[in-house]
């Protein structure tokens, strides 16, 4: 298997290694980057990237690198995908920026009628196209605190929404997240969530996602009162958190609640939406319908992108004007979403996750028959993560984590650390990769683990 790099020749679909990682040529850029970029700026992978495609990265050096991490889950239709770099280059012919407030575009309305479209539930709805994430998801906020009227704001432990002031707030992890920014955004309130590995362990035995939600929903009543919440925000799957999947009923038991209490119920997809789970967006395997969806990285192969879609009545409660932005849905980012929408629609995408999803599981629970330091094995589709854990306990191992991933590393795989604890390795291939590539991938892993651990 092969694919196009933009404006190169075909980029084989193997890992190679020329020399030890990193190499002289990405060694240099290090250097230069230490005296150029901030240094609040890091980055996983000590190798510089010159091309991408497929399930493959090529570093300066000549390096050929599997990638399971997408740009954290933004490559979901592969790098340079060439439906995604065909759109984008035609509209480039064409012109590079108006701005939507100013001067419109078919562009901006057709990627809007398509998530109006994809995104759960047959109700009417309206889109705003932004930047971000972080910006998607503060934009979500200042619609349901219009169109409710009131201010206060429930997320969950292990949340991560962003790094604006809100969504600092909003996201639970301090360091590197938080500290030191504040102060924060206020009625901002956190609730517990449902991390079936931690809680079945803590209470003894299995607790159901009702229960979980009771006891969420509890906290709120008790400490903020329902009728002051303008929004429940919540990830189906988190992301940065450690990839936690909620116990089954936890989700429909708090849009459940959201609806009987006037709360406008917001799933943060950004980085389980578009295919990545095996469904377009994450909320759809227990068939919650969120008020308003906020997207990101998956949505324009790699050109940066957000929206918010959601009711129309909610989403019409701002009036003209006060949702926007000079760059939000630039003329690029929509032509390049309207190719990653061909992508997923048309090539089988989402239903590729979900067989990437069955070698994950599959490698994963090799690895755990292997290396009991591998507590969890959670996700759904290509969003697959393992949560590593002393030998016999449950105690966090992000030394294994980071051991692991920088063997991986220097035997040119990608893997990125994640977790609230910082012990969590999570696999976001894109879905183009082959199952050849990935499992040569967990092939590096396995050695990876054997050589931490003696």
């Amino acid at each position: 298997m092969t694919v196009r790099e933009t404006g190169g020749p075909e980029l084989p679909q193997e890992r190679r290694i020329v020399t030890a990682l990193p190499g002289p040529r990405s060694q240099e850029l290090e250097q230069r980057r230490r005296s150029a970029v901030a240094a609040g700026v890091a980055s996983s992978l000590p190798a510089y990237i010159v091309a991408a495609g497929g399930g493959i990265l090529r570093d300066a050096d000549g390096n050929q690198l599997i990638d399971l991490g997408s740009g954290i889950a933004v490559t979901t239709v592969g790098n340079s995908n060439p439906r995604v770099v065909e759109r984008a280059k035609e509209q480039l012919d064409a012109f590079t920026h108006t701005c939507f407030m100013v001067s419109p575009y078919e562009g901006y309305v057709e990627v809007a009628e398509a998530l109006n479209r994809l995104t759960p539930g047959d109700h009417e709805k309206r889109t705003v196209l932004l930047n971000s994430g972080a910006e998607a998801v503060e934009n979500a906020v200042k619609i349901a605190r219009v169109s409710t009227g009131r201010s206060a704001v429930v997320v969950f432990d292990h949340a991560y929404h962003g790094r604006t002031n809100l969504t600092m707030a909003m996201t639970a992890k301090a360091a590197p997240y938080k500290r030191g920014f504040g102060p924060f955004a206020g009625e901002v309130h956190r609730a517990p969530m449902s991390y079936p590995y931690r809680d079945d362990a803590a209470a003894g035995t299995k607790v159901s996602g009702e229960d979980a939600a009771a006891r969420a929903t509890e906290m709120i009543d008790r400490q903020i009162g329902a009728d002051q919440v303008a929004a429940i925000v919540i990830e189906p799957i988190q992301g940065e958190g450690g990839f936690i999947v909620p116990a089954e009923g936890f989700l429909p038991a708090l849009a459940e609640y959201s609806r009987e209490n006037g709360i406008v119920f917001i799933a943060d997809e950004v980085q389980a939406g578009f295919g990545r789970t095996g469904a377009m967006f994450a909320s759809e395997h227990e068939g919650v319908v969120p008020d308003l969806v906020a997207t990101a990285k998956g949505i324009a192969g790699g050109l940066p992108l957000a929206a918010v879609t959601g009711r129309a009545e909610i989403m019409d409660a701002v009036g003209p004007g006060g949702l926007g932005g000079t760059y939000g849905g630039n003329p690029a980012a929509v032509a390049a979403a309207l190719g990653a929408i061909e992508a997923y629609e048309q090539d089988g995408l989402v239903e590729r996750a979900r067989e990437l999803g069955e070698i994950l599981v599959q490698r994963c629970e090799r690895l755990r028959t292997r290396f009991p330091e591998v507590g969890d094995i959670r996700g759904r589709g290509a969003m697959q993560a393992i949560e590593l854990v002393h030998r016999d306990t449950i105690e966090p191992y992000p030394e294994l984590a980071k051991a692991v991933a920088g063997h991986a590393a220097e035997n040119a795989v990608l893997v990125l650390v994640t977790g609230s604890f910082g012990n969590v390795l999570r696999f976001l291939p894109p879905l183009t990769i082959s199952d050849a590539l990935l499992h040569e991938a967990f092939d590096v892993l396995e050695e990876a683990f054997a050589q931490a651990l003696g």
